[in-house]
């Protein structure tokens, strides 16, 4: 690549200067850095981190299950507007707060999910144990939502304005059957002004997400005459067919290359220990590096299925239960989830990577499934960021948060929309 075109790339991007200095491909903070506003802005966020911390108990103590996120919305909208954002919340249910910029028509939008995987009636109480806090969705994404809240509310301290306009956004629906209906509505209201999307999702900055993991979300209902354990044993029972059609599929090749998973995550049906249920279904999430391998394992579900119901059928039917040897599936498809990935040239990792070398961080390129998906798929350039501080046990009961060192990963976040959306110099 000659320096005429990594010249026009940077420049795009708001971090070459005659200063710059360029390292095998990479560009440098220092000339964003140099700025008096922004050394106060990363200053701010340091010595305010254990504010942002006490913000975050706040959010994660409200119940945002997905489907059900609107208190949680309400919270926010509150916080963007003490941060002077523009703040409206769309049809989906997105919290959206704009900072305008002085060029008409760009956006640079950066998210964080407000749902969380825990059903209505989870205790979301934080405990403090020996330096962590601990509660269901106090790293995802309470992290993310409180260091979105912060930065904005940091640049409006220090005057920073930027060229492109930046949307923060706490969006609903990227959680299991949400579908990332959130960010869907997002990319599909703003698609044309788009330039960058970036997404908090979790606490760790050991990562930058670049690539969508696809995935596919199916759900399976049988169906029959149900009745008494006693005196109607025999008839073909849905949670035996499914049973049955599970442990075939269990046995279907996983590759590792490319890597590809699948998982049964939910088993409902049944209305009493001493009753043959009438319905049964099941919730399977199958994922994969590649699309076609989704597709393939989605065929051999199927075929596991039919196999399950059909020999249930048949031993009811050897029991002699003609009347009651009949079962129906029915085959859903809760959600897709596409993939695509980010060009390694692309301004945005790069300045991602330029933030990294100024805060002394290192960072693996990854591949997950998060609200980066849907851009992505569109061509957009997207990635995911961890937000700050360390976290283990995510979409567990014992989910963690440490926020030792939380305030490197809000600076991170910092630099990179500052580069992107391009800093303007201090007014007069």
């Amino acid at each position: 690549m000659t320096c005429g075109l990594l010249c026009v790339i940077l420049s795009a991007v708001g971090i070459l200067s005659t200063r710059n200095v360029v390292r095998a491909g990479r560009s440098s903070a220092a000339p964003i850095t140099a700025d008096p506003r922004v050394r106060q802005a990363l200053a701010k966020l340091a010595s305010e981190a254990p504010s942002v911390t006490e913000e975050q108990i706040r959010i994660t103590e409200i119940p945002a299950p997905t489907f059900h996120e609107s208190v949680r919305a309400t919270h926010l909208v509150k916080l963007f507007t003490d941060a002077g954002l523009k703040v409206h919340t769309d049809a989906a249910g997105n919290v959206i707060g704009e900072r305008a910029g002085s060029a008409k028509g760009d956006l640079v939008l950066i998210t964080a999910h407000l749902d969380t995987v825990f059903p209505a009636g989870t205790d979301v109480r934080v405990r403090r144990e020996a330096g962590r806090l601990k509660a269901p969705g106090i790293s995802d994404n309470g992290t993310g939502l409180a260091t979105l809240s912060a930065i904005a509310r940091v640049m409006r301290e220090t005057k920073l304005e930027t060229r492109s306009s930046v949307l923060f956004v706490a969006d609903v629906g990227e959680e299991g059957e949400g579908n990332l209906r959130g960010v869907r509505k997002l990319v599909e209201t703003y698609r044309k002004q788009l330039r960058y999307v970036i997404a908090l999702d979790g606490a760790s900055i050991d990562y930058v997400t670049t690539a969508a993991l696809a995935s596919r979300r199916v759900e399976i209902t049988i169906t029959g005459t149900g009745g008494h354990s006693w005196s109607d044993f025999g008839v073909a029972n849905p949670i035996n067919a499914l049973a049955r059609g599970i442990a075939l599929f269990l046995k279907t090749p996983a590759p590792d290359s490319p890597r590809t998973t699948f998982n049964v995550g939910m088993i409902q049906g049944g209305t009493s220990v001493n009753s043959i249920p009438a319905k049964a279904s099941i919730k399977v999430d199958l994922r994969s590096e590649a699309e076609p391998e989704i597709s393939k394992l989605e065929t051999a579900l199927r075929r596991s299925i039919q196999v399950g119901a059909d020999e249930e059928m048949h031993n009811a039917r050897d029991h002699g239960m003609t009347s009651g040897a009949t079962l129906a599936i029915d085959f859903k498809v809760l959600g897709l989830r596409p993939g695509g990935e980010l060009a390694e040239n692309s301004p945005l990792l790069a300045a991602v990577q330029a933030a990294d070398d100024y805060l002394g961080n290192r960072a693996r390129i990854e591949r997950s499934s998060t609200d980066a998906n849907i851009p992505l798929s569109l061509g957009i350039p997207a990635v995911a960021l961890g937000a700050g501080g360390t976290s283990g046990g995510a979409h567990s009961l014992e989910e963690w948060y440490d926020p030792t060192g939380r305030e490197i990963g809000m600076q991170r976040v910092l630099l990179t929309i500052l580069q992107v959306a391009g800093l303007n110099p201090p007014a007069d």
